[in-house]
């Protein structure tokens, strides 16, 4: 006698993973958009999951977050694995994309909830303005020493400021249509140079103004001043969704990652997580290095003495930093 069985599938599971309605959410006009909010039928409790929160999505959550919904954020690397590992079409469409991030909310253990934008807003804001007028007058100044290299021999040597460069060109004669040609770029340049450093004087100026409103403590740090608090802060955002100082280490990338294989423990320093932040912390451990009376020059000092490297010991004068200013926020956090 032979016995059939059958596997019965329970009804949640059946339903769990696809969509059981869809809608069209306008982008052009708020109004429509609040409307369409509005007239959803979903009653009780719901979440709204968006995509990339911070970036594209930014207006769309924080109109969200003003209704009193609730927001989370989904990182863009997960959504494109749910979608590349989805048993069905993995194509990047729109709706494939939305039911992607819906799953990826769903089944993620823990997701950033969005909040309404506060003063730390206004400081990455603040701080990113701040980077991207450096790097222009970093590419700029680097165009002006390749001209000032073709109007006389070894150009200007050392770190080009507005003032060299202007009485560099003052002691030039162009001989020739071309090194008139040449000159006249050279001044050009020269002037974007000196516009640059005039925003960039605003910019600190606004950071000064900004961070002291904050009436943030991790000032109080040696090496830390308003600039890199600006960084720390705006890129920092909410910290009390970090759970501990670790967290907090491993998102600025200043926590080691393992990489083992064979029983052999091997640690390496993290390429990933948010890098301006990191960048951060290590303008602030070169400057209490540079200082030879400072705690973390003494510590930088011991992790030398007990046979670190000298990228050992800075990486973990890094980590210590790291833990100080995690420190810092939360007790401002809580104030």
């Amino acid at each position: 006698m032979s016995i059939r069985t059958r596997r019965v599938t329970p009804r949640w599971r059946s339903t769990i993973g696809r969509a059981s309605s869809t809608g069209r959410v306008c982008a052009r006009h708020a109004s429509r958009r609040r409307s369409c909010w509005s007239g959803r039928s979903h009653s009780g409790q719901r979440t709204w999951a968006i995509e990339s929160a911070g970036g594209l999505g930014y207006l769309l959550a924080q109109q969200l977050v003003d209704a009193g919904e609730t927001v989370v954020d989904v990182p863009a690397t997960l959504v494109s694995r749910v979608r590349v590992l989805a048993t069905g079409r993995s194509d990047k469409t729109d709706p494939n994309d939305a039911l992607s991030v819906a799953i990826a909310a769903l089944r993620a253990p823990a997701l950033r909830e969005v909040q309404a934008a506060d003063h730390g807003e206004i400081l990455r804001l603040l701080a990113k303005r701040n980077i991207d007028i450096g790097k222009q007058r970093t590419r700029v100044v680097c165009r002006l020493h390749s001209v000032l290299m073709e109007l006389a021999a070894g150009g200007i040597a050392t770190e080009l400021n507005a003032s060299d460069a202007v009485r560099f060109l003052e002691r030039i004669e162009p001989a020739s249509p071309v090194e008139q040609a040449r000159h006249d770029l050279a001044a050009e340049l020269l002037a974007d140079v000196q516009r640059l450093d005039a925003q960039l004087k605003e910019s600190h100026r606004r950071i000064r103004t900004a961070v002291q409103a904050s009436g943030t403590t991790g000032t109080d740090i040696f090496g830390i001043g308003p600039v890199i608090a600006c960084y720390l802060i705006g890129f920092t955002g909410n910290v009390r969704r970090f759970t501990s100082r670790d967290q907090y280490a491993a998102y600025n990338g200043t926590a080691p990652v393992e990489r083992s294989s064979g029983g052999r423990v091997v640690h390496r320093l993290s390429q990933r997580r948010n890098r301006r932040l990191n960048h951060a912390l290590h303008l602030a451990a070169i400057c209490q290095i540079r200082h030879p009376h400072s705690e973390g020059r003494a510590y930088f000092d011991r992790k030398v003495d007990d046979g670190k490297t000298k990228k050992e010991a800075l990486r973990a004068l890094k980590r210590q930093i790291s833990n100080a200013v995690h420190r810092q926020l939360v007790v401002d956090a809580a104030r």
